[in-house]
């Protein structure tokens, strides 16, 4: 376990999700892209609530690990990076409605990613958090808890290139037609 590579990953992740919210304008961030599906923005702020407990889960109750501390991330890889398998969301990370204000969403992105990074970087990534089961897996250390950050940003961000995909096709298509 190489605790820099995984900080790196983790920042290399975040970027890319600021940087594809960043391509989004404020009416597209706000665009049903179609029926069933969340806005740009409502995945971001998903994104955000699935992360913005982390600093305190990791500043909180933990205990020594008595298994190898990344067991779990083959399972939480096979989960979150399978494109193909749809979830349902537990309920207290559903987004709220639109309208969603870029700018705010995106400073919370990268108040949310100072915050895990400044404490993922500063403790250890071995320890087990105690105070909040990850649904269906269990207690998870740190560094699965990153791995989950990681894959569950990279899920979405994939997603939200989609939703791009979509609404700046409609968009054109409007323009064109008008």
């Amino acid at each position: 376990m190489n605790t820099k590579e995984l900080l790196k990953q983790f920042d290399e992740t975040e970027s890319e999700l600021v940087r594809v919210v960043s391509a989004f304008s404020g009416e597209q961030l706000n665009t049903v892209p179609f029926e069933g599906s969340w806005t740009a923005g409502q995945v971001t702020e998903h994104l955000l609530k699935s992360k913005s407990g982390i600093p305190q889960l990791f500043s909180g109750a933990t205990k020594s690990t008595e298994r190898e501390p990344d067991e779990k991330v083959e399972i939480i890889k096979s989960i979150f990076l399978d494109f193909n398998t749809k979830f349902k969301s537990p309920e207290f990370i559903i987004p709220s409605d639109p309208p969603h204000e870029k700018q705010v969403l995106l400073n919370a992105l990268m108040n949310t990613r100072a915050a895990i990074s400044k404490v993922a970087g500063t403790l250890d990534l071995s320890e087990t958090c105690t105070s909040f089961p990850f649904p269906q897996l269990g207690e998870l250390t740190r560094w699965e808890w990153m791995q989950f950050a990681i894959c569950h940003t990279q899920r979405h961000t994939r997603q939200l290139k989609n939703i791009f995909q979509i609404v700046e096709k409609r968009q054109k298509k409007f323009h064109t037609n008008n």
